[in-house]
């Protein structure tokens, strides 16, 4: 155990999750690349949770932060803040809400936080529905609305939360129907639900999920229980804060592959937007934003520093079109993957989009998850000098892979190289 680890523990509670059996410092980066302590290099993989989005040390993101932290750090939202109103600005017009409202969070946990306390001052409710296999966030109301029971540590609870069918398409009691049959199960099932419960204030929702393995229903679910919450006034919050910024590729927001009966009332997001800075927020209607009856500020929420980062970032996402080059290497990565899957037998499913990809383990020959193997995969890739990431309902059997969205071609297939390695030397 080096000291650094030994101190961790020592000052660190003891639920604070490390990777690996000798946890590595990471000292510093470049584009998608990180150094150890050791100075040994790594191709990063997981970008510290799909929150270097575009590259470690951006230059154009250093020299924001730099040139604004020459200027002023810190004011609070009780100020006028340029690049907080420039980026909120920016979001609103790219989110597809119409008459959108912005307001600056310090992460996702906190955004999420914010729809909810929204969602349930608007209608008056307490009740929320949220899908099964979910994760939003470490807060008292996030872990709430959380139906993944490896990230829930407490069953106590501001909300009422009724979990929903739907968000993972391979297992359950709808995996063998086809992608109609199960759209409109699981519309049976949420209608069914409601007719037995007081009115719910939301459906939160995360298009793909993130630590519940990347698993996601098939395309216009969501747009279908939204003709459902209509009818009863339910408003419909998607969880954007892993799937935002084009990361799947196909689209900007993970929400417009339901987008048949329009954006969501509110969206939240986080951890890409700043590359590494803290920053999150939520984006929802004027009518929603604004029904709160008390003044509220955010001392730390859309700082001049944060923003300043994230708008740079963002202006380098769209003029270098990384949700294209996410789609386009993301493709070829996601090709590579399900042939190095199709030939192991501990390989159950490889999914995903764009630069959001999970490859679920199972004992060979059967269903059965295989989390000793997800780890003994993450030690190999790490060996091999790939930092991968782990998740997956609630035995966490799924590689994680999400690397940042300007990773090239060559990138690519040294990653798949090494992963292919990592998965023989544990089948």
């Amino acid at each position: 155990m080096s000291s650094l680890h030994q101190r961790h523990r020592a000052v660190s509670p003891d639920w604070l999750a490390l990777y690996y059996e000798n946890p590595l410092e990471i000292t510093h980066g470049e584009g998608r690349h990180v150094w150890d302590a050791d100075g040994r290099g790594y191709l990063d993989f997981f970008g510290g949770i799909l929150t270097t989005m575009t590259a470690h040390a951006l230059p154009e993101v250093t020299r924001a932060v730099s040139e604004q932290a020459g200027r002023i750090i810190h004011s609070s939202t009780l100020y006028l803040s340029r690049p907080m109103v420039e980026l909120a600005e920016r979001i609103a017009t790219l989110s597809g809400i119409p008459d959108a409202r912005v307001f600056f969070t310090t992460s996702g946990t906190e955004a999420n936080d914010t729809a909810l306390l929204l969602a349930t001052a608007y209608r008056g409710s307490n009740q929320v529905l949220a899908m099964r296999n979910s994760y939003h966030g470490r807060s008292f109301s996030a872990v709430s609305v959380t139906g993944n029971s490896a990230w829930s540590p407490t069953s106590l609870s501001p909300l009422q939360t009724l979990y929903v069918h739907g968000g993972v398409r391979t297992r359950g009691p709808y995996a063998h129907l086809g992608d109609a049959e199960f759209i409109a199960a699981c519309v049976a099932d949420l209608e069914d639900l409601i007719g037995h419960t007081h009115e719910p204030a939301a459906l939160i929702a995360e298009p793909i999920q993130g630590i519940g393995g990347f698993t996601s229903p098939p395309d216009g679910l969501y747009a279908a229980f939204r003709r459902v919450l209509d009818r009863h006034g339910i408003l419909w919050i998607s969880d954007e804060v892993q799937t935002g910024w084009g990361r799947t590729g196909e689209h900007f927001w993970g929400w417009q592959a339901h987008g048949e009966n329009g954006p969501p009332d509110m969206l939240t997001f986080a951890k890409g937007i700043g590359n590494g800075m803290s920053i999150g927020g939520v984006v929802a209607r004027a009518d929603v934003m604004n029904c709160l009856d008390a003044n509220s500020i955010s001392t730390f929420g859309g700082s001049p520093v944060t923003t300043a980062a994230a708008l740079a970032n963002l202006s380098y996402l769209l003029d270098h079109d990384l949700q294209g080059n996410a789609r386009r290497v993301g493709g070829l990565l996601l090709q590579r993957l399900r042939a190095i899957g199709a030939a192991s037998e501990c390989v159950w499913e490889v999914r995903g989009r764009g630069l959001m990809i999970g490859i679920e383990l199972v004992k060979p020959g059967t269903d059965q998850a295989n989390p000793e193997a997800a780890a003994a995969v993450l030690e190999a890739a790490r060996e091999g000098g790939l930092l991968i990431g782990k998740g997956g309902g609630h035995h966490t059997s799924v590689l994680r892979i999400a690397p940042p969205l300007s990773l090239t071609i060559p990138e690519a297939e040294e990653g798949a190289k090494i992963l292919a390695e990592a998965l023989r030397s544990v089948a």
